[in-house]
């Protein structure tokens, strides 16, 4: 039996859970390797969006229901994805959170969506979160990436805390992206984390860049 990828790739794009839900299970029926169906018919779809969402032609909501759609495949997956085959094929492990004192997520979560949608292994850590947080998670689970995140101006200055944290810890190798409403490059620059993320499309951009870049 062949799936038919482009038309699994339009239902994650228009965002409707129950098409995409239904053609992973017969994908999974049908015996197609699980990489394949995340790959192909997940993660292609979702791409193709955060192209869109990038040039302006889709929004804020659009995405959002497009990656509760991609959720409801993955969720047929993930019993399936513990194999070494699939875990090869993520780019890179990111840990995400809100840092300490500031309790807004919007961002975050879309960030995390994207990423996700670009085949990158995620782990949202949450918001109020310390560098004890950010350097355990970290860890915990071998990230490559740290994204953290602030919409105050009051609680900005707690990302130095943490970049300083991770020196302190001898975790250079890490690298670290900083992002929210009152952010921008210079910041990042004299705080000394590795990059800035203005937006969910350009934050994955970037954590692509610097999975290139280790790699290299």
């Amino acid at each position: 039996m062949k799936i038919d990828y482009a038309l699994l790739n339009q239902y994650v794009y228009e965002g409707k859970a129950p098409k995409v839900k239904e053609m992973v299970q017969e994908a999974i029926d049908a015996g197609i390797p699980v990489a394949e169906i995340l790959e192909e018919g997940l993660i292609a779809g979702m791409s193709v969006l955060g192209e869109d969402f990038k040039h302006n032609i889709r929004y804020v909501p659009e995405v959002l229901i497009a990656a509760r759609a991609m959720k409801a495949g993955q969720e047929l997956l993930k019993p399936l994805l513990a194999t070494a085959d699939v875990k090869a094929k993520k780019k890179g492990v990111i840990v995400i959170g809100t840092v300490k004192g500031d309790l807004h997520d919007i961002g975050k979560n879309l960030v995390t969506m994207m990423a996700e949608g670009a085949g990158f292994e995620v782990y949202d850590i949450g918001i109020d979160k310390s560098d004890n947080d950010f350097v355990e998670a970290a860890l915990k689970y071998n990230a490559d990436i740290i994204g953290m995140s602030a919409l105050l101006t009051t609680t900005m200055p707690y990302m130095k805390t943490v970049v300083e944290r991770f020196k302190a810890e001898k975790l250079d190798h890490i690298k670290i992206v900083i992002g929210g409403a009152p952010i921008n490059s210079q910041y990042a620059k004299d705080i000394n984390a590795d990059g800035f993320g203005p937006d969910a499309a350009s934050s994955v951009s970037l954590f692509e860049s610097l999975i290139s870049a280790k790699a290299s």
